[in-house]
C-alpha cells in the first residue's frame, strides 16, 4: 500500500498471476474442491450464514469511529463466473465488470447509517492455519453529493472486504468502502496482474460472529 500526497489515494496491491484461476483480488481466488463444495452447498441452503459485529475506521477522519456491522451471505461465487468477470475486466475495464456483476446477488452487508447493500461477489478458501477466508465485492453505496457533483471518488464504485473466520466462528478483517480494480503489468515478470486501489482512506478493521 502506498500513499500519493496529492490525492490521498491509498493503493492496496493484490496481484494474481492469470495462469492461474485469477479473481478480482488475490483474497478471491480459490480453485479448491474445497471452495468449489462450498458454493455447491450454499446453492442448496435456505438459511443464509450471518455474521454481526463492528466495523472501525482507521486514521482520517473516521479515525476510531465504530459502526455496527452485519454480513449475510446465501452463496458464493463459482470459478466459472469469477472468470466470466474478470473477462469483462479485461474487455471492458470498470464500466464491463460493473455490468457483468450487477445481477448477481450472494448475500448483503450493511453498516449502521446505510441501507442494505447486495453483495454481488463472494469467494472462500481455507487459511493453512484452517481459518475460512471469505472475500465480498460488490458495487458500492453512491452518496447524493457525488452524483451531483461529480466527484473524484465516482471513479471508485467498489466495496471490497476479506475476513477470517475461526472454528468458533469469531472473525477479524479489513472493509475497503471505495475501490477501483484494473489490469496492470507487473514490470518484474511482464504478467498482467489485478490491482486493487483504495481511495481516501485506509481499510477499516472488522471484528465479527457468526450467529448460530
Amino acid at each position: 500500500m502506498r500513499r500519493s500526497i496529492h490525492q490521498e489515494v491509498f493503493i492496496m496491491r493484490r496481484s494474481i498471476h492469470l495462469a492461474v484461476l485469477a479473481s478480482l483480488a488475490t483474497s478471491l481466488v480459490c480453485g479448491t474442491a474445497w471452495a468449489q463444495s462450498q458454493a455447491a452447498n450454499a446453492a442448496a441452503k435456505l438459511k443464509p450464514e450471518v455474521y454481526t459485529g463492528t466495523v472501525i475506521g482507521i486514521g482520517g477522519t473516521m479515525g476510531g469511529v465504530s459502526r455496527g456491522f452485519t454480513l449475510s451471505i446465501s452463496g458464493y461465487t463459482s470459478d466459472e463466473d469469477t472468470q466470466r468477470f474478470l473477462d469483462a475486466l479485461k474487455e471492458f475495464k470498470q464500466d464491463g465488470l460493473l455490468k457483468a456483476i450487477s445481477k448477481e446477488k450472494k448475500g448483503w452487508v450493511a453498516v449502521d447509517g446505510h441501507t442494505g447493500r447486495d453483495i454481488n461477489v463472494i469467494r472462500t478458501s481455507m487459511t493453512e492455519d484452517g481459518k475460512q477466508r471469505i472475500a465480498i465485492f460488490f458495487e458500492r453505496w453512491l452518496q447524493m453529493y457525488e452524483v451531483r457533483q461529480g466527484t473524484r471518488s465516482r471513479d471508485y464504485p467498489f466495496a471490497f472486504g476479506e475476513f477470517f473466520i475461526d472454528e468458533k466462528g469469531k472473525g477479524v478483517g479489513t472493509f475497503v468502502p471505495m475501490a477501483k480494480i484494473k489490469f496492470v503489468v507487473d514490470k518484474k515478470s511482464g504478467k498482467r496482474t489485478v490491482e486493487l486501489e483504495n481511495f481516501g482512506t485506509y481499510p477499516a478493521h472488522v471484528i465479527l460472529q457468526r450467529r448460530k
